[in-house]
């Protein structure tokens, strides 16, 4: 086959793509919420524009949301996680569970952020089909608890599959060949839309496959932040 047959047919490529949309509802995301939630429902359109753009296609794409607080605040509405739902088939129902998200409480500053990355890490993610991207974006506008800690642990409602602290997290995300990995090393990608602060900063530095967009406090995601993570994951392919 020529090198012109082999660029031919790498525009062609088709990938099976699952993404996981982790929110943070606490009241300081009210105005970032909205704009989240806006750009939310426009995800997948967007997304297959661009990468039409790019000359290549999504054979099956499957979005999943994560909403979350606060377990130490109020642990029976701290996380709100979907299944993966299939788009356009199941498009009704994506929607249907962003809309539903709102913010409010939190408590104090950290948030459970962590158990909802690790709740993302462990998703059923595609592995079936050849061409495959596993991308977990995170917007957040708060520091996160540390894992392990009692006050949240002990929660009736606290997912038992968290890892206790962020080194397990690390591990579960795997690095490599890590046989402890919860994710193909090719595939994943992690998207954080976050402040400077922990546990961000660190993961940004050392976690492989992660792209990083500082955040700040009580401000919203504006339209170009949000075409710039499309735009990333499009990127990725």
């Amino acid at each position: 086959m020529s090198q012109n047959q082999n660029r031919s047919g790498d525009n062609n490529l088709k990938y099976a793509v699952d993404i996981v949309l982790c929110v943070d509802t606490t009241a300081s995301m009210a105005r970032m919420l909205a704009n989240v939630k806006q750009s939310a429902m426009s995800f997948p359109n967007r997304l297959a524009q661009e990468m039409a753009a790019k000359g290549r296609g999504i054979s099956s794409l499957r979005l999943k949301v994560i909403g979350f607080r606060d377990y130490a605040d109020c642990a029976e509405d701290a996380m709100v996680v979907s299944p993966f739902l299939r788009v356009p088939d199941d498009l009704d129902s994506f929607e249907k569970t962003v809309n539903a998200l709102h913010a409010g409480g939190g408590g104090d500053e950290p948030e459970s952020a962590l158990e909802a990355l690790a709740l993302a890490i462990g998703s059923d993610w595609e592995t079936g089909l050849d061409r495959r991207r596993h991308v977990i974006v995170m917007f957040t506008d708060a520091s996160a608890h540390r894992l392990g800690d009692p006050r949240h642990t002990s929660a009736a409602t606290y997912p038992q599959s968290v890892p206790g602290s962020l080194e397990e997290l690390y591990a579960q995300w795997g690095s490599g060949q890590s046989h402890s990995a919860r994710m193909e090393n090719p595939a994943k990608r992690l998207l954080m839309f976050a402040p400077e602060s922990y546990p961000w900063t660190d993961i940004a530095d050392d976690w492989n496959n992660t792209i990083y967009f500082p955040s700040v406090a009580g401000e919203g995601l504006e339209e170009w932040e949000m075409d710039q993570i499309i735009a990333t994951i499009a990127n990725s392919l």
